[in-house]
């Protein structure tokens, strides 16, 4: 099945090239592996270095690379079942952190380590997504 008839809700409310970047990557991605969770996988993987989720969508980040330590590993690495962030660019500079947490309107953010801003701008994604899917 084609990415475009599949694609997740947080990329229909995404920037264009978003959606392009998650369509290529999704699309080949099945051609190599077949339809499934891999095909997803590899597809956030690519989208993840150009863009970060941020509420209930994904904006382009200010340098490309990779979002967390996880995806950093790459290959085989990246499978070997570690956490990821979830989308938020955790290796962004605390105050790129703070100034979505304040978007976010997460309360107690001026008292979080870059870890804990990295936790609650996730928790916070998560809520305004399921906010916006029902």
């Amino acid at each position: 099945m084609p990415a475009k008839e599949e694609l997740p809700s947080t990329l229909q409310r995404s920037p264009k090239k978003a959606q392009r970047t998650w369509s290529k990557a999704h699309d080949s991605a099945v051609e190599e592996y077949g339809e499934g969770e891999r095909a997803h996988r590899t597809a956030y993987s690519a989208l993840k270095h150009g863009f970060e989720k941020v509420g209930d969508h994904w904006q382009a980040k200010s340098s490309k690379g990779p979002s967390d330590t996880q995806a950093a590993k790459g290959g085989a690495g990246a499978r070997s079942g570690g956490r990821t962030a979830g989308g938020v660019d955790a290796n962004a500079t605390k105050s790129h952190l703070m100034d979505v947490a304040r978007r976010l309107d997460i309360r107690g953010r001026s008292s979080m380590s870059k870890g804990e801003l990295v936790d609650a701008i996730e928790k916070a994604n998560a809520r305004e997504t399921r906010k916006s899917r029902s």
